[in-house]
C-alpha cells in the first residue's frame, strides 16, 4: 500500500518507470518546441534530457551489477535477460548521449535532419523502454 513493505527490486523499478515517465515527457517537450521554432528551448530541454538519461542509465547499470552479485535477488533467467539487455542496449546508449551531447551544444542546427533522427532515437527508446517494463521490470518487480 505505502511501500514500506516493497523489496528492494520493487523500490528499484518503480523509480526506474517514474523516471521513464519523465525521459517521455522531456521528449514530448523537445518535440512541441521543435514544433514552434524555438531553437534555444530545444537545446535546454536536451541538456535535461542528457543529465536525466545519464542519470537512468547509470542507475541502472549500478544496479544491475549490484543484482548480478546478488543471488538472492537473481534467477538464471533474470541472470540472461539483463545480458541479454545490457549487451544489446551498449550501442545505442552511446548513439544516445552522443547525439544529446551534439544537439545540445550551442552552434548546432536544429532542423529537418535533427527533428528526423530525434524521432528515430525516441522510437527506439520507446521501444527499449517497452522491452525493460513487459520483460525485465515483470520479473525484477515479482522478486
Amino acid at each position: 500500500m505505502f511501500g514500506w513493505f516493497d523489496s528492494k527490486n520493487q523500490k528499484v523499478v518503480k523509480k526506474w518507470e517514474k523516471e521513464h515517465v519523465e525521459l517521455v515527457e522531456i521528449a514530448t517537450k523537445v518535440i512541441e518546441a521543435y514544433s514552434k521554432g524555438d531553437e534555444k528551448k530545444v537545446r535546454s530541454l536536451l541538456k535535461e534530457l542528457s543529465g536525466k538519461t545519464a542519470h537512468h542509465l547509470m542507475s541502472e547499470d549500478l544496479e544491475f551489477f549490484k543484482m548480478m552479485k546478488d543471488q538472492k535477488r537473481m534467477t538464471a533467467k533474470t541472470e540472461a535477460l539483463i545480458k541479454e539487455f545490457k549487451e544489446s542496449f551498449a550501442g545505442v546508449k552511446v548513439a544516445l548521449m552522443s547525439f544529446l551531447k551534439n544537439y545540445s551544444e550551442e552552434g548546432s542546427t536544429i532542423d529537418d535532419k535533427f527533428f528526423k533522427e530525434f524521432n528515430d532515437i525516441v522510437a527506439v527508446l520507446g521501444d527499449r523502454i517497452k522491452f525493460e517494463e513487459e520483460n525485465l521490470y515483470i520479473m525484477l518487480h515479482a522478486k
